[in-house]
């Protein structure tokens, strides 16, 4: 949110005058456009992935679990977190009241936390599955019980910051509407601490458990991961030769290229957004640089990160091939049923005009299912048990339910 009024003002016994909107309606288009479109792809993307995993029993595997729970987390992201900060963004002071305060910034710091929670959940299931492939694999049950355990923390995390969020007047501030010289009251809605200090060590408190400890634990075992995958023998199935090198060699670098996007994306989306909040509460910037700040830098470390959340349901399910799988079925039931409407459709004025009989033309659709159309896809195999979330490459791997096998690449 932004924190005060820095666009254009004027001052007039000792009350200052602001405009309404912060930026010119060129610049102004430009905010609403980029976050209109990541919004879309946010919530199409997650939704589809939602609803492929909820669909297909064969996919409520614990990965895709997980890569469910982010999901929800990523469309809470973007329900509650991008349409207000957009709002915030472009115009001046909260014009909501205190309960969507409250209940706005609790449930953008509860979804954000929790979609970071997951993302560290996915990095360790398959740092289990690769790096330590013959220990017990985990059960739906234990899945679930993790996911709860994000939830709590997340909610646990953010109860300070929902207790001292209020909506503040500003006595001094009168905000122009852009007709007839009719002002309004500058409101704006942040946390109202005792001290400066709590605020810092509050701020400090979600840096390290939301941003710093997520991001090193992601990245030493991604890192664990990819030396594993290196290190490891895996035979091709073919005979030995240079082709078989080569396609083991592709393989590992696709495999290590996708670990390598997913730490990258999560330290750079999340990383301007961090190091502005820490420098509003540590650094002492003069009015100048607290406007440039607020009124461009901000709208731009927001959009970052929400691209994260924009961009989950690709890096997770269209890399994978039960995910992509899932995707086409959804297509193919989508054009299928658009094409049944319009032979429905033309058959009816057919018959309406006497040029054949209605019953010569397939008027129906047979019900298409995921699971009936994942048959008619061809597979590599027929015993995939595992969705593993790495890549398809690794489904035949260590999470397989034999589970004693050397991961396959």
């Amino acid at each position: 949110m932004n924190e005060g009024p820095d666009n254009n003002s004027t001052q007039l016994n000792n009350i200052t005058y602001v405009g309404f909107y912060l930026h010119q309606p060129s610049t102004a288009a430009i905010f609403i456009v980029s976050y209109l479109l990541i919004f879309l792809v946010c919530m199409v993307g997650n939704a589809v992935v939602c609803f492929i995993v909820l669909r297909s029993k064969n996919m409520r595997t614990v990965t895709n679990l997980f890569i469910l729970n982010l999901a929800v987390s990523d469309l809470l992201v973007g329900i509650f977190c991008m349409p207000t900060t957009l709002l915030d963004n472009i115009i001046t002071g909260w014009p909501f009241g205190s309960l969507v305060c409250k209940m706005s910034g609790m449930v953008q710091g509860i979804s954000v936390s929790a979609s970071v929670f997951t993302l560290v959940a996915i990095a360790v299931d398959r740092f289990r599955c690769i790096v330590y492939p013959f220990k017990q694999k985990l059960t739906i049950s234990t899945a679930t019980l993790i996911i709860v355990i994000i939830w709590v923390l997340a909610i646990s995390i953010m109860c300070p910051s929902g207790v001292m969020l209020q909506v503040t007047k500003e006595q001094t501030i009168r905000v122009l509407l852009g007709y007839d010289n009719k002002t309004t009251p500058f409101y704006w809605c942040r946390e109202n601490w005792p001290n400066q200090d709590m605020r810092k060590i509050y701020t400090t408190v979600l840096f390290a458990n939301i941003y710093l400890a997520p991001l090193s634990l992601i990245v030493i075992m991604y890192a664990r991961i990819g030396i594993t995958l290196f290190k490891t023998a895996v035979p091709t199935g073919g005979k030995p030769g240079h082709d078989n090198r080569h396609t083991v060699s592709k393989k590992k670098q696709r495999v290590i290229k996708m670990l390598l996007i997913v730490a990258l994306l999560f330290i750079l989306s999340w990383l301007p957004l961090w190091t502005l909040m820490m420098l509003s509460d540590y650094a002492s910037l003069t009015e100048q640089q607290y406007r440039i700040i607020n009124i461009y830098i901000y709208p731009f470390a927001h959009w970052l990160a929400f691209f994260n959340s924009s961009v989950n349901p690709i890096i997770y399910g269209f890399f994978n091939e039960n995910f992509r799988r899932g995707f086409q079925a959804v297509f193919k039931f989508s054009l299928c049923a658009a094409d049944g409407q319009r032979r429905k459709t033309y058959s009816h004025r057919l018959q309406g005009n006497s040029v054949l009989p209605a019953n010569n033309v397939q008027t129906s659709l047979e019900p298409i299912s995921l699971n009936s159309l994942d048959k008619n896809i061809p597979r590599r195999t027929n015993h995939i048990t595992e969705q593993d979330l790495v890549m398809e490459d690794l489904e035949k791997g260590s999470c397989s339910s034999g589970g004693v096998t050397a991961v396959s690449i």
